[in-house]
């Protein structure tokens, strides 16, 4: 790669829009453990004599604990993913910025430095304002 094409305006306008999908992810997945845990505890189970309790973990209660068990892992990973590629993203953008404004700094302190003229016979004398001729 011979050059760096980005636009800090473009890359804060879309870490800004993923940081808002990153935000109703994390609402959904709390969202769903309070369900889950909810519909755990309301599903109760199957006595003799046909009647439901509340309260006694069940067949659907035992499933919907296995199933969050599960997933939690990807869900926790899947969150800290996406906040790690966001900061990634804002630290590398800044460095570059950073570097751009190095860059045009030592261009301009380049551009201001005096010119050594050094022709043939001056034996290393510099002419000009600081030369003194």
């Amino acid at each position: 790669m011979t050059a760096w094409d980005i636009s800090p305006s473009g890359v804060q306008h879309v870490l800004n829009e993923t940081g808002k999908a990153a935000e109703g992810l994390s609402n959904t997945g709390k969202a769903l453990g309070e369900t889950m845990t909810s519909a755990a505890s309301s599903s109760g189970t199957i006595v003799p004599g046909n009647q439901v309790q509340c309260g006694i973990q069940g067949p659907v209660a035992a499933a919907l604990g296995e199933f969050l068990q599960a997933y939690q892992k990807d869900l926790m990973y899947v969150a800290m993913r996406t906040s790690d590629s966001l900061d990634g993203a804002a630290t590398a953008t800044n460095e570059y910025v950073k570097g751009n404004l190095e860059m045009a700094a030592q261009a301009q302190a380049h551009a201001l430095k005096e010119p050594v003229i050094d022709l043939p016979g001056d034996k290393g004398q510099v002419k000009g304002p600081q030369g003194g001729q």
